[in-house]
């Protein structure tokens, strides 16, 4: 698939059929997380795969139709290898990992969990100095979200300074 298609095929995910997600599939998506720039090339991030229904729900909290998709995916920053651009270049790595998922036709839904640190710390046996910025499910969509609106470009965008206009 072209990226451009990629970009505007990604949707947030609610619901997932039960179908598998072949481990191979999983690969290529952390693969792609793998290859993301970080500052001075430190790779800060770790992601941790949960099939087990059980600790899925957990992670799933309040959020409950996270748990019916195949797997979920953590991604977690290391503050100790990159104190001032942890979260920045591990949010760079997992919207890596969601588009891919994206162009291998599965769904997911970015899921901000940074308030459930210490939480899902002791959940997963994760070490201190990582933090839990995000998670997202992994699975075959059994939904499919209608586009949002989005802001013009011309909102958006500014040229110079902000507010100037391009000519």
């Amino acid at each position: 698939m072209e990226f451009s298609d990629v970009v505007k095929r990604r949707r947030s995910i609610r619901k997932y059929k039960e179908t598998p997600v072949p481990k191979e599939s999983i690969m290529k998506v952390l693969e792609a997380a793998r290859l993301a720039p970080s500052a001075g090339n430190r790779q800060p991030w770790h992601f941790i795969v949960v099939t087990d229904k059980s600790t899925k729900a957990r992670l799933a909290g309040s959020q409950r139709w996270a748990a019916d998709a195949p797997a979920i995916i953590l991604g977690l920053a290391d503050v100790e290898a990159s104190p001032d651009w942890h979260i920045n270049d591990l949010a760079l790595a997992f919207e890596h990992a969601i588009l891919a998922a994206t162009d291998l036709g599965l769904g997911t839904c970015w899921m901000g969990q940074m308030y459930r640190d210490g939480e899902i710390k002791k959940m997963l046996s994760i070490p201190e100095k990582m933090k839990v910025v995000a998670i997202t499910p992994v699975g075959v969509p059994d939904e499919n979200p209608q586009i949002k609106s989005r802001k013009t470009i011309e909102e958006i965008v500014s040229w110079e300074r902000y507010g100037g206009r391009s000519s």
